[in-house]
């Protein structure tokens, strides 16, 4: 890697060491690519600027300059598995914060409150495990706060501190609570929508009463919103259209010009300075009405999937919109345009990696799950930027990524392979099968074809070669001198080095090839469930027995010792006799073995595992073993010059800052019975290695 790269790399280590004390804590720093699933926002009631973010992935960001950038704060519980579609800053004290969340598939969730700026957070205990769909305070008494959940709607008159149940308990019809909205001039109207209706109380939850006249029956209401000025003006989103009261919710009229296909309107948001002008954030792109919705007009792309509107009170015409897969949008006219405001937020699942071998400074990553804003990213300076290089891709998901000697660079996607040509991606997936004979003529018309025939000597049958598409998931690529080599849910496939002419490789009997590991002619595959070695170049294969206590594979690779190493849930194994005994690595808590990476230029094996933030180099042939505290859950690590670049679980990829090294002397892996503890490393800033004791 030049010296530019790493000045570069090193000016933005320090730039995120310097941003805020809570990176003392995530000690790699986030690369991008930038984007992903946003959720929510929320502003500090005393600086528009500073805006808060609340994302999928549990995390929760902020920005000082009006949503231009973001930093993480911090991941609330430690969980990746909370949405945070509510965040509420305290209307007095900007310190105090609190996030409202859900899990996914799940009744699960719950309530966290920080009292300092959300560096730290704990959970509120009467709304534990609660999968808390809504949050609101109230304007005209600033201590009341209200929650819907899938049980009801609860109340705090403390800010926070205590909650009570304000809905009937084990009611039929008031629960599963997607949206509240408390009246600004009386705090005892509160409106509350259900997956079925919405409903209201004006005693505080004494008496409830449904409030569906005009309302198509069972239609999911998204959002309400009252008018500040004239809170008998209610505006309501629901899965069949966006409704309109004039009479405090007495009566519903559905507001015309959304169209049906965009019904679902997540989020109503009432510009505060022009109270006509309304945005509605739909699963079908970004609306607008300046006529208190007589109108309507689309202002973005209709493949666009709005989670909230966030609009400057003291600046309307700045306009963030919160979406999946694109991040945040953000207009200065009002909506009329957006361009993307992620710097510093990234919420990609990388799944793919490959660095160019004779520039190891230009990278390419492939991420899941984000469509046309996903498949490929690539950068030039070794993570520092990055680009959107997906075209032709065609929204796939890219699960696997080559950078051949020759210069080419291949994607295995969820249907097949594709190979960069001058900026855009080329399917490349012909399967050639082996040839095979003319077909052999019998009965009358092999006496036919014999009279017919012009006499010479009995020829050879010319044989025939059968080409069909490639649409395989592509699990893993590995690019090889002379061969390219493909892993796939239909079998091992092999091309030239090119990557054309792909052809299966029968002698494998194993379906489906996940992993996949080449050391000169040894190649080793395996499915979740079976292994097999060739150490012929795929001529003949062996199967090698699974580690007898080893469920399932999750991680495979093969060094130049002829060692194989296999992880799974149960731990990390090893094999020196090609599978006839294996030695499980007990030095270390290794559970859930995610990644196994052989570095040829280290002689060191680069292990992750899914329920650590940890990067554990064995050295080799010597076993030593270094780590490194990563503060980050990781599916993979690789190097890049000196530095370590690693994906994480779900919020894209993270760089090791090697500004300070230990002295302290490494550990020989041994197979001890008792591992040491390393969920506490020391200085997690610095490389950190451990002694045997």
């Amino acid at each position: 890697m030049n010296l530019r790269v790493l000045r570069l790399l090193t000016f933005a280590t320090l730039l995120f060491c310097l941003s805020a004390p809570v990176w003392a804590e995530v000690t790699w720093f986030p690369l991008g690519p930038f984007g992903g699933d946003a959720r929510s926002f929320a502003t500090d009631p005393k600086d528009p600027k500073h805006i808060y973010l609340g994302t999928a992935t549990g995390w929760v960001y902020d920005s000082h300059d009006g949503g231009a950038t973001w930093k993480r704060i911090a991941q609330i519980a430690h969980r990746n598995d909370l949405v945070i579609d509510h965040i509420l800053p305290d209307a007095t004290d900007s310190q105090r914060l609190m996030v409202a969340a859900w899990k996914v598939d799940s009744p699960d969730g719950g309530l966290w409150i920080s009292d300092d700026g959300g560096m730290t957070w704990y959970a509120q205990a009467e709304m534990h495990g609660q999968s808390i769909r809504a949050l609101a305070r109230s304007s005209s008494n600033p201590n009341e706060l209200v929650a819907g959940t899938l049980r009801g709607v609860y109340r705090s008159l403390d800010d926070g501190t205590h909650w009570k149940q304000i809905s009937p308990e084990g009611s039929t019809e008031i629960h599963e609570v997607e949206s509240i909205a408390i009246d600004p001039a009386n705090p005892e109207v509160i409106y509350a929508g259900t997956w079925h209706l919405p409903w209201k109380t004006t005693d505080g939850g004494v008496h409830w009463a449904n409030i569906k006249q005009g309302i198509i029956d069972d239609s999911d209401v998204f959002s309400i919103i009252v008018d500040p000025a004239d809170p008998k003006i209610v505006y309501a989103s629901a899965c069949s259209g966006i409704y309109k009261s004039v009479d405090a919710a007495g009566k519903f009229t559905k507001i015309q010009g959304i169209p049906t296909t965009a019904r679902r309107t997540r989020k109503l948001a009432q510009d505060p300075k022009h109270l006509n002008t309304v945005f509605a954030g739909t699963t079908e792109g970004l609306y607008r009405t300046l006529d208190a919705g007589e109108h309507w007009n689309l202002l973005t792309p209709p493949d666009l999937i709005v989670n909230d509107v966030y609009i400057d009170p003291a600046n309307p015409d700045r306009v963030l919109l919160a979406t999946d897969r694109g991040g945040v949008l953000a207009s200065d006219n009002a909506g009329e345009s957006f361009r993307a405001s992620n710097t510093g937020f990234s919420s990609r699942q990388i799944t793919a990696y490959a660095a160019e071998p004779h520039n190891p400074a230009s990278l390419y990553v492939g991420v899941v799950n984000d469509k046309e804003t996903g498949g490929v990213f690539t950068s030039r300076d070794a993570g520092v930027t990055w680009e959107h290089e997906s075209a032709g891709l065609g929204g796939r998901d890219v699960f696997s990524l080559a950078a051949t000697q020759d210069g080419v660079i291949l994607a295995g996607t969820n249907h097949g392979i594709f190979r960069l040509q001058e900026g855009s991606w080329v399917d490349t997936g012909l399967l050639v099968s082996a040839s095979r004979p003319a077909p052999v003529l019998v009965g009358a018309k092999a006496k036919t074809a014999a009279k017919t025939a012009h006499p010479r000597p009995a020829a050879r049958p010319v044989a025939a070669k059968s080409v069909e598409h490639l649409d395989e998931l592509v699990y893993t690529l590995d690019p090889q001198v002379n061969d390219i080599y493909a892993g796939t849910s239909s079998g091992l496939l092999r091309a030239d080095a090119f990557g054309n002419n792909w052809s299966r490789m029968p002698s494998l009997k194993l379906d489906d090839v996940r992993y996949l590991s080449i050391e000169g002619r040894t190649l080793l595959a395996a499915s979740l469930k079976d292994i097999a070695i060739s150490t012929d170049a795929g001529q003949s294969w062996k199967p090698v027995p699974l580690p007898p206590t080893l469920d399932q594979v999750s991680a495979l690779s093969l060094d130049d010792h002829e060692t194989i190493w296999v992880g799974g849930r149960e731990g990390l194994f090893r094999s020196s006799d090609m599978g006839a005994t294996w030695q499980q690595t007990r030095d270390l808590d290794l559970n859930d073995v995610d990644s196994l990476y052989f570095d040829r230029a280290e002689d060191r094996l680069l292990v992750t595992t899914a329920q650590s933030n940890f990067v554990f180099s064995v050295h080799l042939p010597d076993y030593k073993v270094h780590y490194w505290n990563s503060g980050w859950r990781l599916r993979f690590a690789r190097p890049v010059g000196d530095h370590l670049v690693a994906a994480t679980l779900f919020d894209g990829m993270v760089v090791q800052p090697r500004m300070v090294d230990s002295a302290v002397a490494p550990m020989k892996l041994e197979n001890s019975a008792s591992p040491p503890a390393v969920t506490a490393a020391a200085n997690p800033s610095t490389t950190t290695t451990t002694e045997k004791p």
